[in-house]
């Protein structure tokens, strides 16, 4: 029988986000967080998702004509992580760097009441958030190493498992023909 897939906790994907940016902070990466934004994490998470993995001199320009108003608050905090990458690796160039992550976590909010008929209040939600954003290197070691022995080494083994198999059946073929 299937079992049912079991949805994680909020709060074990956010400590698993805090747990991965350390990570990512130690390995020479710069991360930039930005706190108590007054906008709902909703709208803030549209422009985030438009610069999610783009270099970052491409996330500027996309960044510096969104006309968003959360796209302000981003570009800042991306030339904010830029400065914080650049601090890390002096001897790169910033065209190297890209948005290795990004995400917004909604911060406190405030309860305000509005008047309603008849005597009423209404609530009303005034949402914040926080971003955090995460920058690395496109030619650090660690990104393009693994991938391109994987590939290499898994390459020739194919290659002379089908050499090797061709010469076989030729062989096998030889000798039911002269029996």
């Amino acid at each position: 029988m299937m079992e049912a897939a079991v949805k994680q906790r909020r709060s074990v994907i956010k400590r698993q986000k805090k747990e991965a940016a350390k990570l990512a902070k130690k390995q020479g990466a710069a991360e930039a967080i930005l706190k108590n934004v007054p906008t709902s994490p909703r709208k803030m998470r549209l422009v985030a998702d438009i610069i999610r993995g783009a270099k970052a001199t491409e996330a500027l320009y996309v960044l510096k004509y969104h006309p968003n108003s959360a796209a302000k608050r981003l570009e800042k905090l991306l030339l904010s992580a830029l400065a914080n990458w650049q601090g890390k690796n002096e001897d790169q160039n910033v065209e190297d760097a890209f948005i290795k992550e990004i995400f917004v976590d909604g911060g406190r909010m405030l309860k305000r009441l509005r008047p309603a008929p008849q005597g009423r209040a209404y609530r009303v939600r005034k949402r914040s958030n926080h971003v955090t954003m995460v920058i690395d290197s496109l030619t650090a070691p660690s990104l393009t190493t693994p991938v391109q022995t994987s590939e290499q080494e898994a390459k020739p083994k194919a290659k002379a498992k089908t050499a090797e198999g061709k010469a076989k059946k030729e062989k096998s073929g030889d000798k039911k023909t002269k029996k």
